[in-house]
């Protein structure tokens, strides 16, 4: 779930550089006529450190994410957003945000475009899950702490009885990052594109990321090892009214052999060496998992019709 720039050396201007090779010309030949004078060329000025503040660029270098930052050649940030047709002033909504891993990108690049950002949570209430109700808590605690970073983010909920996950026909961009087959498991897949439908302006995009099943295997209804079929997601985008735009193999791993003894969770980020919720094992063998590193994923836009 949905959980440093590096300092460039200063080169002197393309003028400075011009006039630079002219005054070289330009005291040699008068050595030669031995009037030589010196001639001062003008002084290089420093360039900025790093990507312009507010890009994307700026927001996925950012010092604030040092320990995510580890992930960005799995998960490959950069490119994913830009797939999904990110712009700074647009308004997105991040469906069951997690720890906050896209939050970390996406709160201070719109904070900085005039964009919004809805992190659309686990929904609370009677019989939570104490660990996502949990979850929830220490994600609202660390991104209204410091607003100059992250913005005035706008926190919703999207659940079984959940209401609009914010105002209808506002959304410039709704994500689904990895967490389709917890809806799934939940029976609530169906009303997460429903509700995103809601919330996008006519022409808006869907931007799904999801851990990939095989097309040749039996999709389980309730996808409890954590792999959907991309042909099951395009289903139900169809159904709510979504159209299918494009895919990329952005975040594909072909190592991947989703045939793991506790689901994809046996992967990285995750790697667990026992069933969820049991006592992690000690003498479980991780290389294999390891040595695959993330899971393979379909990467997918959609659109709701003009």
């Amino acid at each position: 779930m949905g959980e440093s720039s590096q300092a460039r050396r200063p080169v002197a201007s393309r003028r400075g550089v011009l006039l630079g090779a002219s005054a070289i010309v330009a005291v040699a030949g008068l050595a030669a006529c031995g009037r030589g004078k010196t001639v001062e060329t003008p002084a290089a000025t420093d360039a900025p450190a790093g990507p312009p503040e507010g890009s994307l660029e700026w927001a996925v270098a950012g010092e604030w994410r040092a320990q995510d930052r580890v992930r960005d050649a799995a998960r490959h940030p950069m490119e994913t957003l830009r797939f999904f047709g990110l712009q700074p002033n647009m308004t997105v909504v991040d469906f069951w945000p997690g720890s906050g891993w896209y939050t970390e990108i996406l709160a201070p690049y719109l904070a900085r475009g005039g964009g919004t950002y809805y992190a659309a949570g686990f929904q609370t209430g009677g019989g939570d899950d104490p660990a996502q109700s949990a979850l929830m808590s220490a994600f609202q605690t660390h991104f209204t702490a410091d607003r100059k970073l992250y913005g005035e983010i706008k926190f919703s909920a999207f659940g079984p009885t959940s209401g609009p996950v914010a105002p209808a026909g506002t959304a410039d961009l709704v994500l689904f990052m990895r967490n389709i087959n917890a809806w799934m498991a939940a029976g609530v897949a169906e009303k997460a594109f429903s509700d995103a439908y809601a919330a996008l302006r006519p022409g808006g995009g869907l931007g799904v990321e999801q851990h990939r099943l095989a097309p040749d295997e039996d999709q389980d209804p309730a996808a409890a090892n954590g792999y959907v079929q991309e042909a099951f997601v395009r289903q139900l985008a169809a159904e709510a009214g979504f159209v299918f735009v494009a895919s990329s193999e952005i975040n594909a791993n072909e190592r991947d052999t989703k045939d793991h003894p506790f689901g994809v969770d046996t992967l990285p980020p995750q790697s667990l060496t026992a069933p969820r919720g049991q006592t992690p094992d000690p003498t479980f063998d991780r290389k294999k998992y390891d040595a695959i590193g993330e899971s393979d994923r379909m990467t997918l836009k959609f659109r709701k019709p003009e």
